[in-house]
């Protein structure tokens, strides 16, 4: 691993596009650090910290959002019209589904409405976050209209600005623009975390609290180190289905034989990011028209109660199943293995391989929707037992975007190097 890094600040382009993706992740985290003009942020992250869901939109922006800083909105807004839009693309809106088989031009003109909705969502959202945040904790010094617009237009400019920089990041950087930014933002929140448990867990005053809170930290970072592990098992474990080809013409014993790998986890952390929105969304809405409703629904949606945990955790299963269906289509592989002269050994092509594919899909996804709602829940679990703040319980989320943008990069880098030799012996 150390001689593949050296290899790569050793080569000058894999060096400037790394120094350029760094340069635009400073520029982010100034910006994550700036408060939008004529808030009032003192009693802000407290309150944050009390409200779990709050506290994931958070760590998803860095802890911009208890500054209610200009990057506040961080890429939440286009991530969810990008979702939205490919929801639309699956044969509801004709028009879309088109595009997607347009090729370039048709991407290009689903990337400029998903820019388009993302605009208006952000401005919504950034709309009715200052408005609740400045009906329940007071926190614009304007409180009236004027106030409201000028402080979602800022944070609406702020999150469009932070897309740029991702697309700059994606043409000039490393990885993938939009994820690198989402774990910058989470990475940058670690230490801080991490002290604030080592706080907790460690604050005693005699000796023996002392070592039984070093213990417990201890324990913590065992646990932590964990679901790490279990997050890399969860992105890398697939299910390999053999594939025979019959018009193989470079035949050699055994080469016609490949594997078609199925993610066990093909969702990803987008089902984890659905719940929290499907959640959010009711709350939101009841913000503009009865307070005290509002705060009791806060309180039954809190994932720091048995209702409200229970029915995160039930959503992300379901929309797990419901992710993964969109994102494998067994009936387009199926068709594709046809059109090249693929088939399953024992399975006869056509309807047949479409079943067989389906059944597979949903008997390895049930261990995907249960690993990933574990990883999800089990942070909130230990608030619920343990004197730990919800502010200490996004870690589940976070860790799954961590690793699987980590995995994601050091795999570019390295596709990168291997481009470079091949390069370099050719010449």
């Amino acid at each position: 691993m150390m001689h593949t890094f050296v290899s790569l600040f050793k080569n000058k382009e894999t060096r400037n596009r790394i120094f350029f993706t760094l340069a635009m992740l400073l520029i982010y985290r100034v910006g994550a650090a700036l408060p939008v003009p004529g808030v009032n942020t003192e009693t802000l992250a407290q309150s944050l910290a009390n409200n779990s869901l709050l506290s994931i939109m958070n760590m998803l922006g860095g802890g911009a959002l208890e500054r209610l800083s200009i990057f506040a909105m961080g890429v939440t807004p286009y991530i969810t019209a990008s979702i939205i839009i490919q929801l639309l693309s699956m044969d509801v809106i004709p028009s879309l589904t088109e595009m997607t088989k347009s090729g370039q031009t048709g991407r290009m003109k689903i990337e400029r409405i998903t820019r388009y909705l993302g605009v208006v969502l952000a401005f919504v959202q950034a709309y009715s976050l200052v408005y609740g945040f400045d009906k329940q904790y007071r926190v614009l010094t304007n409180a009236n209209l004027s106030g409201y617009l000028y402080t979602a237009t800022v944070m609406t400019a702020g999150s469009m600005f932070l897309i740029w920089i991702g697309d700059r990041i994606s043409m000039k950087g490393i990885g993938n623009g939009l994820s690198i930014i989402i774990f910058a933002g989470i990475v940058s929140n670690m230490p801080a975390a991490f002290m604030q448990v080592y706080q907790i867990l460690a604050g005693g005053t005699t000796q023996g609290e002392l070592f039984n809170g070093i213990l417990q930290f201890a324990l913590y970072c065992v646990l932590y180190l964990t679901v790490v592990v279990f997050v890399i098992i969860m992105e890398t474990a697939v299910r390999k289905i053999p594939i025979q080809y019959t018009n193989s013409s470079a035949a050699r014993s055994g080469s016609d034989i490949t594997f078609l790998p199925l993610k066990i986890n093909s969702a990803s952390v987008i089902p984890v990011i659905f719940a929290q929105s499907i959640m959010m969304v009711p709350q939101i809405v009841i913000s503009f028209i009865n307070t005290d409703l509002y705060n009791k629904l806060s309180q039954w949606l809190s994932l720091s109660t048995p209702t409200g945990l229970g029915l995160y955790a039930l959503l992300t299963i379901l929309f797990t199943f419901f992710y993964t269906d969109l994102q494998v289509d067994p009936e387009k592989v199926a068709e594709n293995l046809g059109k090249s002269g693929a088939y399953i050994p024992g399975i006869r092509p056509g309807n047949e391989t479409k079943t067989y594919l389906h059944k597979v899909l949903n008997r390895i996804t049930v261990l995907g929707a249960i690993g990933l709602t574990l990883i999800a829940v089990v942070p909130y679990l230990l608030t619920m037992f343990t004197s730990l703040s919800q502010a200490t319980a996004v870690g589940g989320t976070g860790i799954i975007i961590v690793v699987g943008v980590a995995m994601e990069t050091v795999k570019q880098l390295k596709g990168q190097l291997t481009q470079k030799q091949y390069k370099g012996f050719l010449r």
